[in-house]
């Protein structure tokens, strides 16, 4: 069995790898990276490193011998994503690869908000090449959150413009043990995994965990969308980027991120990580 993950040093892909050398070995997995460098360590522990470009599709190689189980955890260039991810899927095809597990969003096709647009459309490009699939619609980061605690604790507030809405969050650990255990496991091809944490809680309800947890008082915020955007960028945000945040809480606010099917946490047979655990970590690691 060879198991090639695309993405490998970013932030969910190189958790993938490590849990993947949790169950596999190291000789088994192909680590797909643009940067040798970063991969080093990968390299040392005996993973395969292979450097490919997501915006040069003939570098996009996902050979192996075995062709088994390459998994594309999604590039992280919003608005370059559909021609990247054609490259992959294109290279998967040749290789004639027994399994592409996609790492999405949650929702999948009910997901109406602006950054769900390249992965709905890379899923049907997976549909349409004929690939036999796995689809992981990943849910919203706890990350997303906990590694911005600076700005809430300088501020004395959680600002955002999601209203009442309700957020299943699980952590990128959480998810890459999702991953790891359908690339290494059975009865996963054509599956759809719609993954989120065990409980959506509210930006209230997180504002009150970080005020426990670091005895301060914490607030939430909740402003319109044109004033969080303006908060964004002369936070120093690119614009883009910004309005992407706020569309994001405004589908929040509609209870897109807030299901809780259990894909996950059956997955990776244990709960997912609770809120208060990753609060408490990121201000133990700040």
């Amino acid at each position: 069995m060879s198991i090639v993950v695309t993405g490998a040093t970013g932030q969910l892909g190189r958790l993938v790898v490590e849990r993947l050398l949790a169950e596999v070995p190291a000789e088994s997995i192909a680590a797909v990276v643009r940067d040798k460098e970063k991969a080093a360590p990968l390299a040392a522990r005996g993973v395969e490193i292979r450097v490919a470009d997501y915006d040069r599709p003939e570098t996009s190689s996902t050979r192996s011998p075995a062709r088994k189980a390459p998994a594309s955890v999604s590039g992280d260039q919003v608005g370059r994503r559909i021609p990247q991810h054609t490259a992959v899927i294109d290279a998967a095809k040749a290789a004639g690869v027994a399994q592409l597990a996609y790492t999405g969003v949650l929702g999948g096709p009910d997901a109406d908000f602006q950054l769900a647009a390249e992965h709905k459309e890379t899923e049907r490009l997976i549909l349409d090449s004929g690939l036999p699939y796995t689809f992981l619609r990943n849910g919203w980061y706890t990350e997303n959150y906990t590694a911005n605690l600076a700005p809430v604790l300088e501020h004395g507030a959680v600002v955002a413009n999601a209203g009442e809405g309700r957020i299943a969050s699980a952590t990128r650990g959480d998810y890459a043990a999702a991953a790891a255990a359908v690339l290494t496991g059975e009865g996963h091809i054509g599956a759809t995994y719609e993954l989120s944490g065990d409980t959506a809680w509210s930006l209230a309800e997180y504002a009150a965990v970080v005020s426990e947890a670091t005895g301060r008082e914490i607030a939430y915020k909740n402003v319109p969308a044109a004033t969080h955007q303006e908060i964004l960028v002369g936070a120093g945000l690119p614009e883009p980027f910004a309005a992407i945040l706020v569309d994001v809480d405004e589908a929040i606010a509609r209870g897109l991120l807030a299901g809780t099917s259990g894909d996950l946490a059956r997955l990776i047979g244990r709960p997912t990580t609770p809120l208060a655990e990753s609060v408490a970590e990121a201000l133990a690691t700040a």
